[in-house]
């Protein structure tokens, strides 16, 4: 379908595909094999002038907005939903500073991240603050001019690889969800260390780890909005990056229907192509149909966030990543039963496809939470309606 894109991001796309095409395909599955961090592929995002994409032009970036960040991680993700998080995540932990940062904030650290010198990280989740943040333990203690850090994160994409860091921590705890706030952290800051790395069913090529602060001392500068306004950031974070992640589950998604339409056409069983069989053109006829209607509900919200025709897109960017994601393992799914035997072996980038769609289930938010997102929206809109 023709989603009437402008020249420029046209552009994107054209570029993001070559990259996927000419610097990721050929080493995808090295570094899905040895789980390294692609340090090479992010060279080549710089270059490409792709890491701006959703940064204003005031600060290095393009100016393109959620819509510039969706349709470059779709691209990327098509080819390679671990390599591309360098840049996806990158977003993810850049927002903050983005929605809530001041004009030194912003000047400092935007610049770096636009022309891809500097990677970012957002620093959310604990052991046992999962879908649930406000049980975080992680403290910040105001200690003159600055503040003390204490606690330890976890699964975070981007950790130990990236120099900026947006961390959240209680700094009132007896006030709950408003005694929580937001900080920018560097790396190699004294008492920020890095634990464990995470072994992965799927995007292996992506550095996922804890961080670990011990008494780690950061300017009171480095503190993102005001004290106890921690959670508005990170809420405000997610409507804008869930998207993103949408985004990664599309790409992927397409990038596995592109190769069982290209298998199904060759591969030959009782004297034809298996495409010729019904069974197989209905199984590609729902996951294009999926893949088309996923990719029009993400644009749709991706326009209306750059647009800003709204004061918060919870239940949208909800939407977005629940159909995205979930449309991406079912997609990834069904590629592999179209391809068989091969599909299962690592011959074929199905398999892989298939493990790296279903992290777009859960992290920044599983599907549940979005459906719980969603709901309480509604169900708010109809109060409002009609009270």
């Amino acid at each position: 379908m023709d989603y009437f894109l402008s020249e420029e991001e046209k552009m994107m796309v054209e570029t993001a595909k070559e990259v996927a095409i000419t610097k990721m395909k050929p080493v995808r599955e090295e570094y899905d094999e040895k789980e390294e961090f692609p340090w090479d592929i992010q060279k080549e995002f710089a270059q490409a002038g792709l890491c701006g994409c959703y940064i204003p032009e005031e600060y290095g970036g393009f100016g393109k907005g959620i819509m510039g960040l969706v349709l470059v991680v779709e691209e990327l993700c098509k080819v390679d939903g671990g390599a591309a998080l360098c840049l996806a995540a990158t977003a993810l932990g850049t927002l903050p500073i983005l929605i809530s940062g001041n004009d030194e904030q912003k000047k400092k650290y935007l610049p770096s991240i636009a022309d891809g010198t500097n990677l970012a990280a957002f620093g959310l989740t604990e052991a046992s603050a999962g879908s649930d943040a406000t049980g975080m333990a992680t403290t910040a203690v105001k200690d003159g001019d600055y503040y003390i850090l204490n606690g330890t994160k976890c699964f975070i994409t981007n950790g130990g690889e990236a120099q900026t860091y947006t961390i959240f921590a209680k700094t009132n705890p007896s006030r709950g969800a408003r005694g929580i706030s937001c900080f920018i952290v560097e790396k190699g800051t004294p008492g920020f260390e890095f634990g464990k790395k995470e072994k992965k069913m799927g995007i292996r090529a992506s550095a996922t780890r804890e961080l670990i602060f011990n008494n780690c001392k950061i300017h009171k500068d480095q503190l993102l909005s005001k004290e106890g306004h921690g959670l508005m950031v990170a809420q405000a974070t997610l409507d804008n990056s869930r998207p993103g992640v949408a985004a990664q589950a599309l790409g992927i998604a397409a990038g596995a229907l592109d190769e069982a339409v290209d298998y199904a056409r060759k591969r030959v069983q009782f004297g034809q192509p298996i495409a010729s069989f019904q069974g197989i053109q209905h199984m590609l006829a729902d996951m294009a149909t999926q893949v088309e209607a996923a990719r029009a509900l993400l644009y749709s919200v991706a326009r209306a966030i750059d647009a800003k025709t709204s004061k918060r897109t919870s239940k949208e960017s909800a939407m977005a990543k629940l159909f995205c994601s979930e449309t991406a393992m079912k997609v990834t799914t069904d590629a592999v039963q179209i391809l068989g035997g091969y599909g299962y072996s690592r011959e074929y980038p199905v398999e892989k496809m298939m493990r790296d769609a279903k992290i777009t289930t859960l992290y920044e938010g599983t599907s549940q939470i979005q459906k719980n997102e969603i709901a309480l929206n509604l169900i708010k809109e109809s109060a409002a309606k009609n009270s």
